[in-house]
């Protein structure tokens, strides 16, 4: 049996403090953006990520040669991402919160050694979820300023787990106020490479983030005021690190062979049901939609057959991401997402053309989302409210399979797996994680929270219906 993370834990370095080199950057303040308001008090605003590697060291060496090495490379990443090591400081009201970064804030990095068992934890089969927790940072208190009498809470926070000779995990949180999944990936792949590369930050003349928010023109104007209000329905609803540990977890892959699969099916489908071309065809969509219909299954076989909640409606809830749209650069520093939401009958999910149904539902919420994507945004943004205050029916997907995580090589390898923090499972809601496959490039990988008798039944449905597709062609 799996000893357990959280009794097997031991702390080697209690909350060292790394801040950008001194002198690096002087004091700035930020304003939050639409996108980044969206997010305050929002379940799940503690954004975690967990990156293991093989490494094959006493704890000694890593002790005495791999963190000194560690927290010089992030000082020198925080140089070029110093909102991380600041702070988000919320004034009394009516005035909006805002981002401070003071010469001398820093980020909290702590360091543990595990005696768990490194290749069950970073396996695909279904693994606890209060196994893999323990791993990840937790969210820093929020303190009240003496100067200003402001509360600041910091913005992010580092767990460093040696396993001896086996490997490393490196957990880190981030506010999702602060930014967005693709602000975090290009966070996570800088400091890897500034480590990599023993300091260089040559390569980094290319890909600078920006902190231009003059150049987001806010499409909600006085809308801020929604999100405020947001952020009191929402406290008190839902810790953000809060963990359902009656949770397991698995992960799925689909190879790129599949996915191609997928492809071809929803268009031969979508031409023979439609007589017309697909709304739109992406890795993301088919994915999710095959994803979303294997998880509408699962649930359908948990219920009697004549359970009527079969005619109800299912919610599949997505980011989008508007950098294109609002002409950024990709290193753009802080949220430029709307969540966007789309439903279909579960009837229809659970039919022979219930991909189609999902893939169809999905496109064209993107497509009209990319057109015009802050129409009737205070209206959206309301409805997902309202859908996410109920607590049923939902489904949720986090990340992207275009961030590249994989990439993310501090000198070790590519990382051997990486979890996300911000998914959980419980009755009617779902929630999974997306990125590319760990394995070849064009697949794609799913991180999938289960409650630990359905992950036999997901797997069947899951890896049966795509060997189906594998064995059938189109």
């Amino acid at each position: 049996m799996a000893i357990s993370p959280e009794s097997s834990m031991k702390v080697l370095e209690d909350a060292s403090h790394v801040s950008p080199p001194p002198g690096s950057v002087p004091t700035t303040t930020l304003p939050l953006t639409f996108s980044d308001r969206m997010f305050l008090g929002f379940p799940g605003s503690w954004m975690q990520y967990l990156f293991c590697y093989d490494f094959r060291y006493p704890t000694s060496h890593f002790m005495e040669t791999t963190l000194p090495k560690l927290k010089t490379s992030l000082s020198l990443a925080l140089q070029h991402f110093f909102p991380l090591a600041g702070n988000l400081v919320f004034p009394p009201l009516p005035e909006m919160p805002y981002i401070l970064y003071t010469e001398g804030d820093s980020v909290s990095l702590v360091v543990y050694e595990s005696s768990a068992d490194f290749h069950h934890l970073i396996g695909d089969h279904a693994r606890h979820a209060q196994d893999v927790q323990p791993l990840f940072p937790t969210s820093p208190p929020a303190v009240e300023s003496t100067s200003s009498g402001c509360m600041q809470k910091p913005n992010m926070a580092i767990q460093l787990t040696v396993f001896p000779n086996v490997g490393i995990s490196i957990g880190v949180g981030f506010s999702h106020v602060l930014g967005d999944g693709r602000t975090d990936a290009h966070f996570i792949k800088s400091w890897a490479s500034i480590h990599r590369s023993q300091g260089d930050l040559s390569w980094l003349d290319n890909c600078l983030s920006s902190f231009d928010r003059g150049s987001v023109n806010d499409p909600l104007g006085p809308t801020s005021g929604l999100f405020m209000k947001n952020e009191r329905v929402f406290q008190g609803t839902s810790s953000s690190s809060k963990v359902f540990f009656n949770n397991v977890r698995v992960t799925c892959k689909i190879k790129r062979s599949q996915v191609e699969l997928l492809k071809e099916w929803v268009k031969k489908r979508c031409m023979e049901v439609n007589g017309s071309e697909p709304i739109r065809m992406s890795t993301f969509v088919v994915t999710c939609a095959y994803t979303w219909v294997c998880l509408i299954k699962l649930q359908h076989q948990n219920l009697s057959s004549d359970d009527s909640n079969a005619l109800a409606l299912s919610y599949f809830h997505f980011p989008i991401d508007c950098r294109g749209h609002l002409k950024l650069p990709e290193t753009y520093f802080g949220n430029c997402v709307l969540l966007r939401m789309t439903a279909a009958k579960k009837s229809e999910l659970l039919g022979e053309n219930g991909i189609l149904v999902a893939a169809t539902a999905i496109g064209r919420e993107i497509m009209e989302s990319q057109e015009q994507p802050f129409k009737d945004a205070e209206a959206s943004w309301a409805k997902v409210v309202e859908i996410i205050k109920m607590i049923k029916d939902s489904v949720f997907v986090t990340s992207s399979q275009k961030f590249g995580v994989y990439t993310s090589d501090f000198g070790w390898g590519r990382p051997r797996k990486i979890e996300f923090g911000n998914i959980a499972s419980f009755g009617s809601v779902s929630s999974f994680s997306i990125s590319e496959s760990s394995e070849e490039e064009g697949g794609v990988e799913l991180g999938i929270p289960l409650a630990p008798h359905d992950s036999d039944s997901f797997n069947t449905i899951f890896h049966g219906d795509l060997l189906n597709l594998t064995l059938n062609g189109c």
